[in-house]
């Protein structure tokens, strides 16, 4: 006779979901907190560049720079008088790491050259699986909204205009007051899934 307690115990803890042990980082917003898990496994530099930007302070006083409805929220560059913050070196395009650019995922922003990613991201709040690339290379996402998606969508309803040469600017600036690591995550070697 096989014990069934053993087996039981073994069932229960095969079907209780994993801990989430994504870093995740709490960005505090002038219309609310947005709650940010971070991909580390498929996008490890991405991952990376952003904490590494967070961790520096980076973003505390930058806004929302370009919002678009039904498209997607830009920040991380700019300060409310449209100041454009100094970044490190741009890091690889990881637009190839299988995630998608649905809404509310975050992704990195670049020029046009693949390898032109620094401190800028976009969230997006709608399925955007065109900038996924393909043949081309596309936006590489690396993380996604966990808590606040309301906050994003009432940053992208705000009225835009155009300040300076920028387009689809927030005539009320949408500061992010702070962005600060809540979880470090844990580390796991590059080969595991």
């Amino acid at each position: 006779m096989i014990p069934l307690l053993p087996l039981l115990l073994a069932a229960a803890q095969a079907a209780a979901p994993a801990p989430d042990t994504r870093p995740k980082v709490a960005m505090v917003t002038s219309l609310g907190t947005i709650r940010i898990a971070l991909e580390q496994d498929k996008a490890p530099v991405s991952t990376k560049n952003f904490l590494d930007y967070v961790r520096s302070g980076h973003y505390d006083g930058t806004i929302f720079h370009r919002v678009i409805p039904g498209f997607m929220a830009q920040g991380g560059g700019f300060d409310p008088q449209m100041k454009q913050k100094a970044v490190r070196a741009p890091i690889k395009n990881e637009s190839d790491n299988g995630l998608s650019n649905r809404r509310g995922t975050l992704a990195m922003a670049r020029l046009p050259e693949p390898d032109s990613a620094t401190a800028q991201f976009f969230i997006n709040v709608a399925d955007n699986r065109k900038l996924d690339g393909g043949a081309q290379p596309g936006y590489a996402v690396f993380g996604e909204v966990i808590e606040g998606m309301d906050v994003v969508d009432r940053i992208v309803a705000v009225p835009t205009g155009t300040r300076g040469d920028h387009q689809d600017v927030p005539q009320t600036p949408v500061v992010i007051k702070s962005a600060r690591v809540v979880s470090a995550g844990v580390a796991r070697p590059a080969n595991q899934s």
